[in-house]
């Protein structure tokens, strides 16, 4: 371990030799973990990152003054429809995705590595249930569905097929989560087909360029974004694992959404026949102002766009059909070739331009008292998963339903949307729809048939409760088989034990 003086030599040559104003004065446990987390600190870069962060926050925010001109939709080429295609197109892309699938080449891979701060829980989101009759949680969730897709798979081809799930994680939730996997028998995924890997921490930044201590023996760190993918990659020989296991598409997507379809084998049949390099699932903008960010070209190039850079005129454009010019919404659910992170990860990660985020973060003032900001104190500086877009060769986008596959859980239960309750009711709403597609009818307590449509125009809530288990569809595929014909009282929870009592 590197000695007191060393570490101050180090961050005295990074400006930065403030982190050890209370070293003196530690315990020796304490100040060996301090000296520890310091002397891992690279110094030239650690000025950079607290140079880049002061410059970085002094620019002032809102759209860059050229920025409109230099904005174009995505050509119609590279585009596609999951729901407006003809049927046709749509079950070669499906049968595509599932031969990649039942050939062992596809993998999922999730970005879980922050905190469920802005939900108000102090564990991993993942971890979270959002109030389904069944209580299953997010993780929970998409291990089903990697099961069943597996298990759809290997029925076409008379295979038995492997969706391997790479989940990233932080020093904040690496322990949680890899504990609770194990606590819940990774959900009955082979142990070995679940490789958690940590994204790297940087320091958090004073707006005048100063690493900020939390504790008086603890820097205040922070993921270094989703965008911290690439780095990660390399770090734990995650490409070198995929290519062992034969993986060459790789599904990315965010732990949040509750509708995500894990390995979708019509993304991934339409990325692949597309001949894509990378790929990207979005929803239409539900109105001019709503704050995603948007996929489109920068200067002839793929790229999000965040909401705040585009100006109220320019998102307010639109085509000669009359729909909204700018209208791909960022979902953060990506397609990417093995080979296409494989070239990111090895030459340009190092061209990723870090984004500013200003948060309230804890620290110590100059006597060493803790101290709980109440206005953003500091910058945590992050990059993006989709920055790479521009990298591409071959770029596509494929848009999707949003009541079929985008509801985020990013809020507390106060919030107006993206809530707990905005979740569940999309999750049972999607489910109430697909039983009527079935043929189910729902009775209420008197035995008369429920309307089907919720009884409030625009209500969100479904008339009957109805929970699916992904172990039993996918998608809303096979239900007829349970459901056709059939009446039932809320709640129905069809689970793979109802099913085999309802199989004819």
């Amino acid at each position: 371990m590197a000695s007191e003086r060393d570490v101050h030599a180090r961050l005295q040559r990074a400006g930065q030799e403030h982190l050890l104003r209370f070293c003196a004065e530690l315990a020796p446990g304490p100040r060996a973990a301090l000296l520890a987390e310091l002397g891992a600190l690279e110094p030239e870069a650690l000025r950079e990152h607290c140079r880049r962060a002061a410059e970085a926050c002094a620019h002032p925010p809102g759209p860059p003054p050229d920025l409109a001109a230099r904005l174009r939709p995505l050509p119609p080429e590279c585009v596609g429809s999951a729901s407006r295609c003809d049927p046709e197109t749509r079950r070669l892309w499906e049968e595509e995705g599932f031969r990649q699938i039942a050939l062992n080449k596809v993998a999922v891979l999730l970005l879980a590595g922050g905190q469920g701060t802005r939900l108000g829980v102090t564990y991993p989101k993942g971890m979270y249930q959002v109030g389904l009759p069944s209580q299953k949680t997010l993780y929970q969730l998409q291990a089903e569905r990697i099961r069943r897709v597996e298990q759809l798979a290997g029925q076409r081809y008379g295979t038995r097929c492997t969706v391997p799930w790479y989940i990233m994680t932080s020093e904040f939730t690496l322990g949680p989560t890899a504990k609770f996997f194990k606590e819940h028998d990774f959900f009955h995924l082979a142990p070995s087909n679940v490789i958690m890997f940590e994204q790297r921490m940087l320091p958090a930044v004073t707006f005048d360029g100063r690493a900020i201590l939390e504790q008086k023996d603890k820097v205040a760190m922070a993921p270094d974004g989703n965008g911290g993918l690439y780095c990660a990659l390399s770090d734990h020989q995650i490409l070198e694992d995929m290519e062992r296991r034969g993986v060459e598409f790789v599904h990315v997507y965010c732990v949040d959404n509750i509708l995500v379809r894990l390995a979708d084998p019509v993304f991934i049949g339409f990325c692949v026949l597309r001949g894509a390099d990378c790929g990207a699932k979005v929803v239409e903008k539900a109105y001019p102002e709503e704050p995603v960010g948007v996929v489109c070209q920068v200067d002839g190039v793929p790229q999000v766009v965040e909401y705040s850079e585009i100006s109220p005129e320019t998102a307010q454009l639109r085509g000669p059909d009359g729909s909204l010019l700018y209208s791909l919404g960022n979902i953060c659910n990506h397609f990417f070739t093995r080979d296409f992170l494989q070239v990111v990860s090895s030459e340009f990660e190092p061209l990723l331009k870090p984004h500013v985020a200003v948060k309230k973060v804890p620290y110590v003032d100059e006597e060493g008292n803790p101290v709980k900001p109440i206005k953003p104190n500091g910058i945590k500086m992050e990059k993006f998963v989709f920055d790479v877009f521009q990298f591409a060769k071959s770029f596509v986008a494929l848009e999707v339903s949003r009541e079929e596959e985008f509801s985020p859980l990013k809020n507390a239960a106060s919030a107006a949307r993206d809530n707990p309750d905005t979740t569940r009711r999309a999750l049972l709403m999607q489910h109430y729809r697909w039983a009527l597609q079935a043929g189910a009818h729902f009775l209420d307590a008197c035995g008369a048939r429920l309307p089907e449509l919720p009884s409030l125009p625009g209500s969100r809530e479904p008339p009957a409760i109805c929970e699916i288990s992904p172990l039993v569809s996918y998608s809303g595929e096979g239900l007829e088989v349970y459901l056709q014909g059939r009446e039932f009282q809320s709640p129905l929870i069809l689970d793979e034990n109802q099913a085999r009592a309802l199989r004819p």
